[in-house]
């Protein structure tokens, strides 16, 4: 009997996470996830209820600790664990810190402790593209780095750390920087945060769309599945201590995801420390890599809008509700009137 090959994916629950159990168990893995289930749902992985190669560990990446038996025998570790969303970061920086830098510590540390001390196979890590503030585009992967918020800076802290492990323990890592993935099975959490979770929720209720600005901004979207693909490449890769940008190299504008959506839109002030645009250079990823986007824009919106009901216990924002939710965004990140 040939044994399965096994992974590891933290926040394996969640959005991205729970696309990356699907495909791994495509390709004959059995995958071991851990979720704290705050971001996550079970439901994320009900397809694969009763299936033996797929085990949930609901814990805190924080409290596992090296030697832990859920390591044993791993290959690869997708390390998608964390807490997202400016606001939130903004208000409580410290648990943006704990979870997503020393929580990425003790990940790593588990990886490096599996396999009686030999480690996995590669350690994936999922970076975040904020990491480049307000950056000039198409954003390679050597443009300088500069966070706007606590959730940038922590990501980015985590990658580096990441790549530490690499230089001092040998610990084999590669890093996947994140532009703005949307998909089914997006997390439906309080905070205000995701256009497509407004956009959805708002639609749910027969609202109109809350447009930031003039919604000309663009973002480069990228489905779920697409950045589950690159993530598997950088795994099997015989490439180490690689960063890629991830993305679909396409911007699309707020106003043309509002019209795929459909339905009416109202405007509310544009924020601080956000860019007009986000657009991956994807040369590197495609490359070195041979990773293509195989879901079209107008084919995940399709995807996303045929699964709606899934948002329907997201909270419902409205331009009141958001500017309460944003003032703390817009007093600190507010550069106009600095000294």
């Amino acid at each position: 009997m040939i044994r399965k090959p096994i992974a590891v994916v933290t926040g394996g629950a969640g959005f991205i996470g729970s696309h990356m159990v699907d495909l791994l168990i495509e390709h004959g893995f059995a995958v071991r996830v851990i979720d704290n289930l705050v971001g996550g749902r079970e439901s994320n992985l009900a397809r694969h209820a009763g299936n033996a190669d797929v085990q949930l560990r609901i814990a805190d990446i924080r409290r596992l600790v090296p030697g832990d038996p859920l390591f044993d025998g791993v290959a690869y570790v997708f390390h998608f664990a964390g807490i997202g969303d400016i606001v939130p970061s903004i208000e409580h920086p410290l648990e943006y810190m704990s979870t997503n830098v020393q929580g990425t510590v003790h990940m790593l540390e588990c990886a490096r402790a599996a396999n009686g001390g030999r480690g996995v196979a590669k350690f994936v890590y999922a970076a975040s593209s904020s990491c480049y503030g307000l950056a000039q585009t198409p954003t390679r992967e050597d443009h300088p780095i500069s966070p706007q918020y606590p959730y940038a800076l922590s990501k980015y802290q985590g990658e580096q750390i990441a790549f530490h492990w690499q230089d001092v323990y040998r610990l084999p890592v590669n890093s996947i920087r994140i532009f703005n993935a949307y998909g089914t099975r997006a997390r439906t959490s309080g905070a205000y945060g995701a256009v497509f979770g407004v956009f959805l929720r708002q639609k749910l209720a027969g609202k109109p769309f809350t447009v930031v600005g003039d919604g000309t901004q663009t973002r480069d979207f990228l489905y779920a599945t697409d950045v589950a693909d690159a993530f598997l490449l950088a795994a099997q890769s015989a490439l180490t201590g690689q960063i890629w940008n991830l993305g679909a190299g396409n911007p699309q504008s707020v106003n043309r995801l509002a019209r795929l959506l459909g339905g009416p839109a109202v405007h509310i002030p544009k924020r601080p420390g956000e860019p007009d645009c986000t657009f991956a250079d994807i040369g590197k990823i495609t490359r070195e890599l041979g990773w293509k986007q195989k879901v079209s824009f107008e084919e995940g919106v399709a995807h996303v809008l045929a699964d709606i009901d899934y948002w329907r216990d997201a909270p419902l924002w409205d331009p009141d509700s958001i500017a309460r939710a944003t003032t703390s965004w817009f007093s600190l990140l507010q550069t106009e009137g600095r000294a």
